[in-house]
């Protein structure tokens, strides 16, 4: 048990039984009265965000956690299998952690998962992967308005828009987080 000025913004804890992450974790004074810290934090499993004020000496479970870098190897039904680069152990990590993000994973990239009593609680691709363009629809002549978009479709199968110039075989970066074209990548 740590006490909750111990606490630090990005820490996991056993909060009424849930494991939660601190996002936010300020200390405050208001005038006269007692000192307390005011936590936002959120929910790991249901992604809920949860607000505690914590008094300066109570008690709070950090959990232990690992946080490490795995390869992305297959999917297997609803699950990711994902391998330890240092001991080739492998993984099962359900694919709902990595949310909407996992219609870009490619075998082989690198993704953090965090472990905690050898159960995978949260899971994070790289915010930013360079795909190729497996099909673009033609450019029209004279479509020349500005931020004009046709759909394409990646590597991975997923759909995009991107710019009129790009074309089949180009690689592109992707934000991993909104789904975004950023930019031509070239080699």
């Amino acid at each position: 048990m740590a006490k909750a000025s111990d606490v630090k913004t990005g820490n996991i804890l056993r909060f009424n039984n849930e494991l939660v992450l601190v996002e936010e974790f300020i200390h405050r004074t208001p005038g006269n009265l007692r000192a307390f810290y005011q936590a936002s934090m959120r929910n790991v499993k249901t992604n809920k965000l949860v607000e505690y004020r914590f008094r300066t000496d109570e008690e709070v479970t950090i959990a232990r956690v690992e946080t490490q870098n795995y390869q992305y190897l297959y999917e297997d039904g609803e699950n990711l299998v994902v391998m330890d680069n240092n001991t080739y152990d492998q993984i099962y990590v359900p694919k709902a952690m990595f949310g909407d993000a996992v219609r870009f994973l490619a075998e082989g990239m690198q993704v953090t998962v965090a472990i905690e009593n050898d159960e995978p609680i949260m899971a994070t691709m790289p915010s930013h992967v360079t795909l190729e363009i497996t099909y673009s629809e033609p450019a029209v002549k004279g479509d020349t308005a500005t931020n004009v978009t046709k759909a394409a479709t990646v590597s991975t199968g997923a759909e995009i828009r991107v710019p009129l110039f790009i074309n089949e075989g180009d690689k592109v970066r992707i934000d991993t987080r909104t789904g975004d074209y950023i930019e031509r990548v070239k080699e």
